[in-house]
């Protein structure tokens, strides 16, 4: 191994695989994205990736009257989709394929990074002083890791039961599919229950699964599920079923354990620590990634790659 490989301090990912239902909980990490408040629920320390959700950051909600509380400023991507949902406001997407876009509720961002992509995330000056949403990563299988960038804004396919609207951004549940750009098998929906009701949904006993609170008050299996908290579902599931007293909705994610082990730093997901040296170096040397000249400020900087130097992903 050379001394570059020893140097990169990647964390190693690998689908654990449970090989029954089960429900473990899972506390996030609590950090902040510049004036950003975040709740990190993916990867954590004993539960790295759901199917090929490898990364999931929860932001708001939150109320402002002036400047802009999210303010990511150009950074690079490689190896993944990056999956951004808006429960409530505005995000303006910049990248270095000149896309811009403005995200609202009921439409999803994604951004396939591939090969490598640069782009920038902010509150637009036009605003509704709110602000509520996910982002989540999905990691590229390795035969398409390697592929062209590409950025598209959809619209969100929802249905409606007499308990639950709901929306599905990415993958396909109970037979309503997103038209979304994806390359694994996965499933991604925001479940919003009504009160007293009980939403019952369909789901692949192959594929593993999680839930996470956005709001209200939601129950699974008789046990309430409290924010701020990643629960587990393990495999081997054809249905499950959501219950809210007052009204709440939940997220799921899921999808067939990832077949692949990945390497994840900062913003890169790779196979090799040396592909994570590389991507470094070319960002630090403007190549490969582009720029996003739509973007009024200065790019960030990527931390060193001292051997132990947390990982830092930045949404």
């Amino acid at each position: 191994m050379s001394k570059r490989t020893e140097q990169v301090p990647a964390e190693e990912c690998c689908a654990l695989g449970a090989s029954r239902p089960r429900l473990e909980s899972y506390p996030n990490r609590e950090l902040n994205l510049g004036r950003l408040a975040i709740s990190r629920a993916l990867p954590i320390r004993d539960r790295r990736m759901i199917g090929p959700w490898c990364f999931l950051d929860r932001f708001g909600p939150l109320t402002f009257s002036e400047g802009k509380p999210m303010d990511v400023a150009p950074h690079p991507h490689m190896g993944l989709q990056t999956v951004t949902w808006l429960l409530d406001g505005e995000v303006v997407h910049d990248d270095s394929l000149g896309s811009e876009s403005v995200l609202r509720p009921d439409g999803v961002n994604v951004m396939t990074s591939g090969l490598g992509i640069a782009h920038a995330e902010q509150t637009p000056a036009d605003n509704s002083g709110r602000l509520d949403g996910v982002q989540l990563w999905v990691a590229l299988p390795d035969a398409h890791r390697g592929m062209p960038p590409g950025f598209a804004q959809v619209a969100v396919p929802r249905f409606e039961t007499p308990d639950a609207l709901v929306r599905v951004f990415a993958g396909t549940l109970h037979g309503t599919r997103s038209p979304a750009p994806h390359y694994s098998d996965l499933v991604g929906a925001d479940l919003e229950l009504r009160p007293r009701r009980t939403c019952s949904f369909p789901l692949d006993p192959a594929h593993e699964h999680a839930l996470l609170v956005l709001s209200g008050d939601c129950t699974f299996e008789g046990e309430r599920l409290a924010d701020r908290l990643l629960y587990y579902l393990g495999t081997n599931r054809s249905e499950a079923s959501v219950t809210s007293r007052n009204g709440g909705r939940v997220l799921l994610i899921g999808g067939p354990p990832f077949p692949e082990k990945i390497l994840m730093w900062w913003n890169f997901v790779a196979r090799t620590a040396d592909e994570i040296a590389q991507a470094r170096d070319d960002w630090e040397r403007q190549q490969r990634f582009g720029e996003v000249p739509a973007y009024h400020g200065a790019r960030l900087s990527a931390p060193t790659l001292a051997r132990f130097a947390r990982p830092n992903p930045v949404s």
